[in-house]
C-alpha cells in the first residue's frame, strides 16, 4: 500500500473511556448496591445505559471503531481474573454463591475474607487489583462479559474492538498466592493460560468481532530476555490459531523498546504505539525495525493522560512520517481516555479562553478524529480547525497566567544548604523522644477521618450560598472537637484534626495557591468507586497566606497531646494534578516545594511539633524505565527535602506513602531523611518491613495493620499478629502503630471499632515487649 493510500485508509479510534457517566451515575448506582439501595437489576441496567451512551457519544463524534470491554464495575484487572477463571480458593465460595457479591467481595473483601491486593497501575493514579497465582492455578475460560458487551455495541450497528488485558501484561503483573513461596514466577503460566486466551478470541469472532486489542503495557518497562521471549512465544501461538478475530496488540505509556522488534515480527495484523513526548522514541524505532509492512499501525498521538489541547499542526508531521511505515495507520489516544476527565462543557466557571487551552475525554476524541480526516484528506480539509488550534496554542503560551517572576527567581536562588536539615537524624531522633514523650510503639493515624454525610451537606451549603461561612466554621470545629475526643478517648498517642474542611487532600491545596485551576465537574476514577477532581497546574506556584495553620492550632487546643500538622508533598500535588507540559517537571516541583516550605515553617511557629507532609505519590511517578529513574528521583527527593528541612531539630516530620511496591525507591526513601515513615503494609503482610530491614533504613516507620480500603474491621490479635511480623524486620523503639491510610471514606462505626482494635494491638504487643 503507499503512502497516499495508507492515509486514505486512516480511521480513528479509542481504546477506552470513562466509566463513570456525566453524573458519576456508576459510582451511585454501586455504592446504592452495596448499602442496599439499589437492586443487582437496577445496577446493571445502568451500567449497560451508560456503556450506550458511550458509544454513542463516540460514533456521533466520527469515532470509527469503538471499544468494548474497557466498562467495569470495579476494575478492569479484576475483570480479566474473572475472563480467565483465576478466582483465589478464599473467595470461590462467594462468586459461586452470587456472581456480583462474589466479585465485590474480590475488590473490597468482607469481615471474614480479605480482598485482593491493590496498587497502581504503572505511573497512573488509578489502582488494580492484582491477581494472586500459584502452580497449582487453573485457568478456565468466562468470556460472559466481553462477548455480551460486544453484542450490545453490534446491536447499536456500530464497528467495535473488544480490549483485553494481554496475557503477558496479566502475568507479570501478578504476584505469588498466599501460601505460595515469594520466588514464584507467575510468568511460568503462559502456556497453560495461552488456551484460554485462545478459546476467549474464538468466542469474540463467533460474536461478530473483526478485531481484537491486547493490551501489553507492561512490556514498555525493561524486560529480561526471559520475559521478552515469552512475549514472542505468547504471540506466536495467538497468531497462529485459526480461529479468531484479527489481533491489535497495544503498549502505551513509554517507549516500547527492546519489545518493539518481538512485536512487529509477531504473526499479528497490527500493533498499537504512543508517540507522546514520554513515548517519541518509537518513532525512530519503528523505522530501525523496518516499519510494519502488512499490517495496521495505531498510532497514539492525542495524549491520553494529559488535559491540554494538542498540537494539531505537530500531530500530522508524526502521522506523516508514519504513512511510510505501515500498510495503514489510524489515530487514536496514547491510552485509554479512563486518565482523563469526560467533558470540558461544563466548565461554567473557568475563563472560556482557558477553557480552550483544555482537552478532556470529548475534546480528545475531537483532536482524533480531526487529524485522522487531516490525514485522509490533506491539512485544507481541517484548516480552519488548524487555525484555531494555532491561535490557542499561542494564546497558552503568551499568556500572564503562566509566568511569575518573582516564584521563578526564588526558585533559581535555592541553594543544596536549603534542602538539608541542619542537624543528622540521631541528633533529631533524641530531641524529639524528649519533646514528645511518647511510648513505646506510638499510635497514630495517617489524618483524615470520616467524611460524613453532613460535612459534605455543609460543604456544599456553603457553595450553594444557604449557610454563610461562620455556619460552615462552626461545622468544621464541632467535627474537630469530636474527631479529638474520640482520639483520646481511644488512647492513641498522636492525634490528627481529621481533615474535616478539605474535600480533597490534592484539591484542598490547589484551590489556595496561585497557578493552579480547579474544575467543578473534572471527575476521574482512582479506583472502584473513588473519584477525584484533580487540579490543573496551569501557571507559577506560590502561597499567598497560611492553608492549614489556624485548624491545626484549633485542634491543639483541645489536648495536651501532641496533633500532627497535615501537608501534601510537592510530589504527591504534581502527580495527582494535571501538570504543565511547558517546562521541566523538576522546576515545577521546586515552585510547590518552596510553598509548601512557608506552610511548614508557619505550623512550627505556630507551636506545632509534629508535621507529616505525604508523598504517596512517589513511587507511582517513578519512570517505568530504569535508566529515566536517577533523574527524577534527584527532583523529587530534593523537593520533599526543600520543603520539610527548615524545622527545628525537635520538630518530627513524618511522611506517608501507600498502595504500591516500594521495594526499588528504598533508598529515595532514605533519602527523603523524614523522621517517621508510615506505608501501607496490612494486604501484603508488612513486605514493606522486611524492604526497609533490607535496605538498613535507620529511622522511624509505621507499616499499617489496617486495611483502610476494604469495610472489615481487623480485630485486636490479627493487628497485634501484624505488629508482631513488623517487629521481625524493626526494632521495636523504631516502630510506629498505624493504619495504612486516611480513613475519609470509611464509615465511622467501622472507623471506631478498628482504631480502638489497633489501640489494643499496640498495648498488647507493647506489654509482651516489657
Amino acid at each position: 500500500m503507499t503512502p497516499k493510500s495508507a492515509a486514505a485508509a486512516a480511521r480513528s479510534t479509542v481504546y477506552g473511556y470513562p466509566r463513570q457517566g456525566q453524573g458519576r451515575e456508576l459510582q451511585k448506582a454501586i455504592e446504592g448496591y452495596w448499602k442496599g439501595h439499589v437492586t443487582a437489576d437496577a445496577l446493571r441496567a445502568t451500567a449497560a445505559d451508560l456503556r450506550r451512551v458511550n458509544w454513542q457519544a463516540l460514533a456521533e463524534a466520527g469515532i470509527d471503531e469503538v471499544p468494548t470491554g474497557d466498562f467495569s464495575a470495579y476494575d478492569h484487572v479484576l475483570d480479566t481474573t474473572v475472563m480467565v477463571g483465576a478466582i483465589p480458593q478464599r473467595h470461590r465460595a462467594a462468586v459461586e454463591a452470587d456472581a456480583l457479591d462474589g466479585y465485590f467481595a474480590m475488590a473490597r473483601g468482607t469481615q471474614d475474607i480479605a480482598p485482593l491486593e491493590m496498587t497502581k497501575w504503572f505511573d497512573t493514579n488509578y489502582h488494580y487489583l492484582v491477581p494472586e497465582l500459584g502452580p497449582d492455578t487453573v485457568f478456565s475460560a468466562d468470556s460472559a462479559k466481553q462477548v455480551a458487551e460486544l453484542k450490545e455495541a453490534l446491536a447499536l450497528g456500530l464497528a467495535a474492538r473488544p480490549v483485553l488485558v494481554g496475557p503477558v501484561t496479566y502475568l507479570l503483573l501478578a504476584k505469588p498466592a498466599p501460601g505460595v513461596p515469594a520466588d514464584f514466577d507467575p510468568l511460568t503460566l503462559l502456556d497453560r493460560l495461552l488456551p484460554v486466551y485462545a478459546e476467549v478470541l474464538a468466542d469474540l469472532r463467533a460474536a461478530g468481532a473483526e478485531w481484537v486489542q491486547l493490551d501489553e503495557p507492561a512490556l514498555v518497562q525493561d524486560r529480561t530476555p526471559a520475559e521478552l521471549n515469552a512475549a514472542e512465544r505468547a504471540y506466536r501461538d495467538l497468531g497462529a490459531l485459526t480461529d479468531r478475530p484479527k489481533l491489535l496488540v497495544a503498549s502505551y505509556f513509554d517507549r516500547l523498546g527492546e519489545a518493539l522488534p518481538v512485536l512487529a515480527k509477531a504473526p499479528v495484523e497490527g500493533l498499537a504505539l504512543d508517540f507522546t513526548e514520554a513515548a517519541a522514541a518509537n518513532l525512530d524505532a519503528l523505522a530501525a525495525v523496518g516499519g510494519l509492512p502488512g499490517k495496521r499501525l495505531v498510532a497514539g498521538v492525542v495524549n491520553g493522560r494529559n488535559i491540554w489541547a494538542n498540537d494539531l499542526s505537530k500531530s500530522l508531521a508524526t502521522l506523516g512520517t508514519l504513512l511510510g511505515l505501515a500498510d495503514r495507520v489510524d489515530v487514536a489516544a496514547s491510552c485509554s481516555l479512563l486518565h482523563v476527565p469526560l467533558d470540558t462543557t461544563p466548565e461554567r466557571d473557568i475563563e472560556p479562553q482557558i477553557l480552550r487551552w483544555l482537552a478532556f475525554a470529548r475534546q480528545k476524541t475531537a483532536e482524533i478524529v480531526t487529524l485522522a480526516r487531516g490525514l485522509a484528506r490533506g491539512t485544507d480539509a481541517i484548516a480552519a480547525e488548524l487555525a484555531a488550534n494555532r491561535a490557542d496554542l499561542a494564546s497558552r503560551t503568551g499568556s500572564p497566567i503562566t509566568r511569575d517572576p518573582a516564584v521563578r527567581a526564588r526558585a533559581k536562588a535555592v541553594t543544596d544548604a536549603d534542602a538539608c536539615r541542619a542537624q543528622p537524624y540521631p541528633e533529631r531522633a533524641a530531641a524529639q523522644r524528649a519533646h514528645l514523650g511518647l511510648p513505646l510503639l506510638p499510635t497514630t493515624t495517617i489524618g483524615s477521618f470520616p467524611q460524613t454525610g453532613e460535612l459534605r451537606t455543609a460543604r456544599a451549603d456553603l457553595r450553594t450560598g444557604r449557610i454563610d461561612t461562620t455556619g460552615y466554621e462552626e461545622r468544621v470545629k464541632a467535627e474537630i472537637q469530636e474527631v479529638i475526643s474520640f482520639q483520646e478517648k481511644t488512647g492513641l498517642d498522636v492525634l490528627v484534626h481529621g481533615e474535616p474542611e478539605r474535600n480533597d487532600m490534592v484539591q484542598y491545596f490547589a484551590e489556595q495557591l496561585t497557578g493552579y485551576l480547579a474544575t467543578q465537574h473534572g471527575w476521574v476514577q482512582s479506583y472502584g468507586t473513588r473519584y477525584v477532581r484533580p487540579p490543573i497546574l496551569i501557571g507559577d506556584i506560590s502561597r499567598p497566606e497560611p492553608m492549614t495553620v489556624r485548624w491545626t492550632t484549633y485542634a491543639q487546643s483541645l489536648s495536651d497531646r501532641p496533633v500532627k500538622g497535615m501537608l501534601t508533598g510537592p510530589v504527591t500535588m504534581l502527580a495527582w494534578s494535571f501538570v504543565r507540559d511547558d517546562q521541566p517537571l523538576g522546576d515545577t516541583a521546586r515552585q510547590v516545594a518552596l510553598a509548601l516550605r512557608d506552610e511548614v515553617n508557619d505550623l512550627e511557629r505556630a507551636g506545632t511539633s509534629v508535621i507529616q507532609v505525604d508523598e504517596p505519590a512517589l513511587r507511582e511517578t517513578l519512570p517505568l524505565r530504569a535508566a529515566d529513574r536517577a533523574a527524577y528521583l534527584a527532583w523529587a527527593t530534593e523537593a520533599f527535602r526543600l520543603t520539610t528541612a527548615g524545622v527545628r531539630p525537635d520538630t518530627q516530620v513524618h511522611t506517608h506513602m501507600c498502595y504500591a511496591e516500594f521495594g526499588d525507591i528504598v533508598r529515595a526513601i532514605d533519602d527523603l531523611d523524614a523522621d517517621v515513615i508510615s506505608l501501607e503494609a496490612a494486604r501484603s503482610h508488612m513486605q514493606v518491613a522486611r524492604e526497609l530491614a533490607a535496605h538498613g533504613y535507620p529511622r522511624e516507620a509505621g507499616p499499617g495493620v489496617y486495611d483502610i480500603h476494604s469495610p472489615r474491621v481487623p480485630s485486636a490479635e490479627e493487628a497485634a499478629e501484624l505488629l508482631r511480623t513488623g517487629l521481625k524486620a524493626i526494632p521495636a523503639e523504631r516502630l510506629w502503630v498505624n493504619p495504612d491510610c486516611g480513613l475519609k471514606t470509611r464509615a465511622w462505626p467501622e472507623t471506631r471499632a478498628s482504631l480502638e482494635n489497633l489501640v489494643t494491638a499496640a498495648r498488647t504487643v507493647r506489654g509482651e515487649l516489657r
